[in-house]
C-alpha cells in the first residue's frame, strides 16, 4: 500500500546554494572570527565591514558593553521564561516608558526579536473583516505578519502613493478595519516611505497607519527618533515599530501606541506571549544605546556625513544607487551571477558586502547592499571606495554607457521615478 511521498524530496532536490558553493561564489554564512564593528575577520583576513545595520556604531562602544555585562552580574544571562510568567523584568518596564517616550507614543511593548514584532502585531490585530495595504517592498517580517493575519492583505507599488489610492479607492468599502503598513526606510533600496502623502490617504480612507522603523530608527530624525519625526507628523502615525538589532546594537524589537493598543497586544499577540523575554544584557544595551542617542548627537551627524561622503563617491564613479539618501546605498547590478562573482572578488580584496538577489528584490534587479556607521573612518571609506571603482570597473559595472543606460530602465521599471538619479 502507497504511503504517498517522501517530506524531504525538495530537499533532496535543492541545488541553488551548492552550485554556489562549487563554484566557490557562495555568499553567505560567511564566519566572523574577529570584530572591531568597522572591521572584521574572516577567513583570516581583514575586512572593512559596509555590510552591516550598526548604523550608530554601537555595538562596540564601552560603555554600552559594559552596560550588557552589569545585567548578567545583576540578572544572570537570561530570563528562561515569557514575560507573562517569570520573565518581566523592571529592566523591560523601563525600556518600554524610555522608548514610549522618545518615539512619541503612550506606550510601548518589547518582543524578543523585530521579526516577532510585525508578526505578532498584525496577527493579533488584524481579523477577519479587517485589510492590510503593504508596499510591495516591505521587510520579510511583514509579509509574514500578513499571512498570519486572518484579514486580506492588498498590495500596492512601491512608495506609488496614486497606485496606493488606486487600491484603497477599489476595495476600502469591501473591509470593516484598515491598515496601512510600510517600512519608513526599506531595507534593500535605502528609499525612504512617503509618509506624509501615506499620512493624508490614511485619513482620507479611514485607515490606521504602521510604520516600520527598523532602519529609521538612529537615523532619520532630530535625534534618530525615526520617519515620524523627519518629516514632523509622528503623532499622525498609530502604530511605530523598531528593532535593536541594528541602531540600538542588540537583538529585539517593541510596537509602540496608544495605552489601549499596546494592551490588547500584549495580551493577544502570540509571538510575544509564547516566547521567552529578552535577555538583560540585551535590554540592558538597549537603554545604554538610548542613553547615547538622546545625549551625543555627534554619532548621527557622522552617519550622515559618512552616508553623503559614500553617496556622492559612489555616483561620481558612475554607479547606480537608486537615488539612496541614507546610509543603505545599494549598487544596481542586474545580474545575479555578476553580483555574486563581484561579491566574492570584494572580499579577496578585503571589503564586506553582501548580494540582494530574488526574492528580497524582484527578478533581474540584483544588487549589492552596502551599508555605512557613524563610525567608520575615511581611511575606511576611502579603502572600500578604492576597491569598489576597481571591481566594478572589471566586472563591466561601471565605465560603459550601454550599462548605464541599461540600469537606469531596470531602476524606473522596478523601483519607480524617484530612484533614477
Amino acid at each position: 500500500m502507497s504511503t504517498g511521498g517522501d517530506l524531504f524530496s525538495k530537499c533532496y532536490k535543492f541545488e541553488d546554494a551548492k552550485k554556489l558553493q562549487a563554484m566557490g561564489l557562495y555568499p553567505y554564512f560567511r564566519p566572523i572570527t574577529a570584530s572591531t564593528g568597522n572591521n572584521v575577520v574572516t577567513a583570516g583576513k581583514r575586512q572593512v565591514m559596509i555590510g552591516s545595520n550598526n548604523y550608530l556604531g554601537l555595538t562596540h562602544d564601552r560603555r554600552v558593553m559594559e552596560a550588557a555585562q552589569d545585567a548578567i552580574d545583576k540578572y544572570g544571562t537570561g530570563c528562561t521564561g515569557s514575560r507573562f510568567l517569570n520573565g518581566n523584568l523592571d529592566l523591560h518596564e523601563q525600556l518600554e516608558a524610555r522608548l514610549a517616550a522618545f518615539v512619541g507614543k503612550e506606550a510601548a511593548l518589547c518582543f524578543s526579536t523585530g521579526f516577532f514584532v510585525n508578526q505578532g502585531t498584525l496577527g493579533a490585530l488584524v481579523g477577519r473583516a479587517d485589510v492590510i495595504y503593504s508596499d510591495r517592498e516591505n521587510h520579510a517580517s511583514i509579509v509574514e505578519g500578513t499571512r498570519v493575519a486572518l484579514g486580506d492583505t492588498i498590495r500596492f507599488k512601491h512608495n506609488d502613493l496614486e497606485d496606493l489610492e488606486r487600491v484603497l479607492k477599489n476595495t476600502r468599502e469591501k473591509y470593516d478595519g484598515a491598515l496601512i503598513i510600510a517600512d519608513g526606510v526599506f531595507s534593500m533600496s535605502g528609499d525612504i516611505l512617503n509618509l506624509p502623502g501615506m499620512i493624508d490617504l490614511g485619513k482620507k480612507y479611514n485607515c490606521k497607519i504602521y510604520v516600520d522603523d527598523a532602519h529609521s530608527l538612529g537615523v532619520l530624525g532630530p535625534r534618530g527618533e525615526g520617519t515620524g519625526h523627519h518629516f514632523g507628523n509622528h503623532q499622525d502615525i498609530d502604530l511605530v515599530m523598531g528593532t535593536f538589532s541594528k541602531s540600538f546594537a542588540s537583538i529585539g524589537g517593541f510596537i509602540a501606541g496608544t495605552s489601549d493598543v499596546v494592551h490588547y497586544i500584549k495580551h493577544k499577540a502570540r509571538p510575544f506571549m509564547f516566547s521567552a523575554a529578552m535577555s538583560p544584557a540585551s535590554t540592558a544595551t538597549v537603554l545604554k544605546c538610548l542613553d547615547i542617542m538622546e545625549t551625543e548627537p555627534e554619532h548621527l551627524r557622522s552617519l550622515t556625513d559618512n552616508a553623503a561622503y559614500m553617496s556622492k563617491n559612489l555616483r561620481s564613479m558612475g554607479f547606480n544607487t537608486l537615488n539612496s539618501r541614507t546610509p543603505i546605498i545599494p549598487l544596481l547590478i542586474g545580474d545575479d551571477a555578476t553580483a555574486f562573482a563581484m561579491t566574492q572578488k570584494l572580499c579577496e580584496e578585503g571589503v564586506f558586502v553582501t548580494p540582494v538577489v530574488r526574492p528580497a528584490v524582484p527578478e533581474g534587479c540584483s544588487l549589492i547592499r552596502t551599508s555605512y556607521m557613524a563610525s567608520h573612518t575615511k581611511e575606511d571609506l576611502d579603502y572600500a571606495l578604492e576597491h569598489l571603482e576597481k571591481i566594478g570597473r572589471e566586472f563591466g559595472v561601471l565605465g560603459s554607457a550601454e550599462t548605464t543606460e541599461r540600469l537606469n530602465r531596470i531602476a524606473l521599471e522596478n523601483f519607480g521615478a524617484h530612484s533614477i538619479q
